[in-house]
């Protein structure tokens, strides 16, 4: 079965419009600055009202002043249209392996949620509905698609990652590049219709598709009602998980209380002396509260291997029981790997937040076994590296079937 196909009508950048996805970052005003530098940037369409020129604005209220700026970017050049074709997509650094995609549109009836749910593309995640609806508002008002969800090939993946590898290295120059905040180059070659793209496609479509980065995303194509959506299936090979942290602004208990709390739960507490570092791997997470971290091992309370990550036990014991604080409470954070360890205590340590929860990594072995099994991960805990760039490549919306 083929589920993922070319993009009827795409509109691809000539330069300076991409952008990291609207969901990386832990403020704001990041977002205002890079639009701010680059006004072609992708994320001055993604969200409009933390543009310079929208600010004070709604998201709902600043939705024309999107319609317009991705207007201008297609008349002014930023982008140039295709037709019925996907786009190769590599991701290079040095030191590191070069990291492969394809951009392309997948079925949106193919998204499964639960065992007793058909469908190839697996979501996994609770998301926070908010987002979504906004997600659903931007794509109806600009009939286009900007930020693609990212898909892991679990079937075929070695197979698709050694056919991208030949296909870009066999392309020429690319159609464009861009440089992210990390250095990464990302390439990008368009290919259409014939032999080739279709062999691609199949090998993209064979086997279970696990999102990994764009659950919001996904489930605005649901919810939207959007016959495809516009994706990058990428390889297991091509990615790794970083940490996924948490900031909370303001406790609604002292510290002291906290860790009292927690103790009578059965979490073992030690003081951190040094620097403070995210755990390398599961088992344990540091609370860097102010003037003082701590190593707490959180008792294993769930049933299996799902219910006992260390996210899970940290959004279940701690945040709700110890804290009683909803995950998605607007004074949590949730802080991706781009940001050091050092950054998240200088929160602390500034006055600006009153507790950084660190969260060693979920493993890819474990993120694509919970998967399979139809199971859902704890909301924000996986932050894959590298992140598919917004902005490079743009999909109209296709017709409802």
């Amino acid at each position: 079965m083929t589920v993922v196909h070319p993009i009827t009508r795409a509109w691809i950048t000539t330069g300076g419009t991409g952008a990291q996805n609207y969901d990386e970052f832990a403020d704001d005003a990041e977002i205002t600055a890079i639009i701010e530098a680059n006004p072609h940037s992708a994320l001055g369409i993604e969200m409009p009202h933390r543009a310079p020129e929208s600010l004070g604005k709604t998201f709902g209220d600043a939705l024309p002043d999107a319609v317009t700026r991705l207007a201008e970017a297609k008349a002014d050049g930023s982008y140039t249209p295709a037709e019925q074709v996907v786009v190769l997509y590599r991701i290079t650094a040095p030191g590191e392996e070069p990291a492969y995609g394809i951009f392309a549109m997948v079925d949106t009836d193919q998204i499964s949620t639960r065992a007793d749910e058909p469908g190839l593309v697996i979501r996994n995640e609770d998301v926070f509905i908010a987002k979504v609806r906004e997600r659903v508002a931007l794509a109806e008002a600009l009939g286009h698609l900007l930020s693609p969800v990212l898909l892991l090939q679990t079937g075929r993946g070695d197979e698709l990652h050694a056919a991208l590898a030949t296909a870009t290295d066999a392309a020429g120059a690319p159609a464009a590049t861009d440089t992210d905040q990390a250095g990464r180059t990302h390439a990008i070659w368009l290919l259409g219709p014939g032999p080739e793209q279709d062999e691609l496609t199949a090998l993209a479509s064979g086997g279970e598709l696990v999102v990994a980065d764009g659950n919001h995303r996904s489930l605005a194509a649901q919810t939207g009602g959007f016959r495809r959506f516009l994706a990058v299936v990428t390889t297991p090979a091509s990615v790794a998980i970083q940490p996924y942290n948490r900031l909370v602004s303001e406790l609604p208990t002292t510290p002291d209380e906290l860790l009292d709390r927690l103790r009578a739960a059965g979490a073992q507490i030690t003081a951190v002396d040094g620097p403070v570092q995210v755990p390398a791997t599961g088992g344990s997470v540091v609370l860097q509260l102010p003037g003082q971290a701590y190593d707490v091992t959180l008792p294993h309370t769930g049933a299996g291997r799902l219910e006992n990550l260390d996210h899970a036990l940290v959004e279940r014991l701690l945040l709700r029981e110890a804290l009683g604080l909803d995950p998605g409470d607007k004074r949590i954070t949730y802080v991706g790997g781009d940001y050091p360890a050092s950054w998240l205590t200088g929160e602390v340590e500034a006055g600006r937040a009153e507790l950084a929860i660190l969260i060693a990594p979920v493993t890819v072995d474990d993120f694509v076994a919970v998967n399979l099994a139809r199971e859902k991960m704890p909301r924000k805990s996986t932050w894959f590296t590298p992140k598919a760039r917004g902005g490079l490549v743009v999909a109209e919306l296709p017709d409802p079937a």
